[in-house]
């Protein structure tokens, strides 16, 4: 992630090498899990549950503004630097967290934790698919307030194969487009896209139509 830099090794990070060591052959095997745009993509349950902790969803949508400590964590999702501390270990053990670098700083040392990519993609063949981002929104969402922009609908198309593969398309290209994610010029909103197979029955012609 941008403004990373080399790790620091001194006292404080040699009492971490080992687990370092275990976490860098699992992100090994991540890289191998990423698709063209860098995305990593989730597919085992080991991701799923941990991304599904109200609490950890939380600290993935802090640190993809940038690597943090236990400490700013701590302060900014008002947990106690102990129960941060197990959240990122379990975010490390599934693979989606890394320790970004390890800091001297006055009376010891501060270690950063950081996505391990950019963004995160759900595997198509994910038993949760979809339910698991609807619900992740739901948990995210804020109540509306007046003057603040929102907008939820949902309507029902009825497409041929080909046009259901075109909107498909230009979904996808819209939701591809970067993002700005400095939270220094503005609030953070979510879009929510699906276009999904709905269960609704279709009326057969009505005979008695002149």
């Amino acid at each position: 992630m941008a403004g990373e830099r080399s790790p620091v090794h001194g006292s404080g990070a040699d009492q971490d090498e080992h687990r370092r060591d275990g976490h860098d052959h699992r992100r090994d095997e991540n890289d191998h899990r990423r698709d063209e745009h860098d995305h990593l993509v989730l597919r085992s349950p080991e991701q799923f549950k941990a991304l599904g902790h109200p609490m950890r969803h939380r600290m993935v949508n802090v640190l993809r503004q940038r690597p943090a400590t236990l400490r700013q964590l701590a302060d900014v999702l008002g947990m106690s630097k102990g129960t941060i501390g197990y959240h990122v270990r379990v975010l490390r053990e599934a693979g989606l967290v890394r320790l970004a670098e390890t800091r001297q700083v006055r009376g010891g040392t501060e270690q950063y934790f950081a996505l391990v990519s950019r963004s995160f993609k759900v595997h198509e063949d994910a038993v949760v698919g979809p339910e698991f981002l609807i619900n992740a929104a739901l948990g995210e969402m804020l109540p509306d307030r007046p003057g603040r922009p929102s907008h939820t609908a949902l309507r029902h198309l009825w497409l041929t194969d080909a046009e259901a593969h075109a909107l498909e398309a230009r979904l996808r290209a819209m939701t591809a487009e970067p993002r700005p994610t400095d939270p220094a010029r503005g609030e953070p909103y979510g879009l929510l896209v699906s276009l999904f197979h709905a269960d609704v029955p279709s009326l057969p012609p009505d005979d008695d139509e002149h």
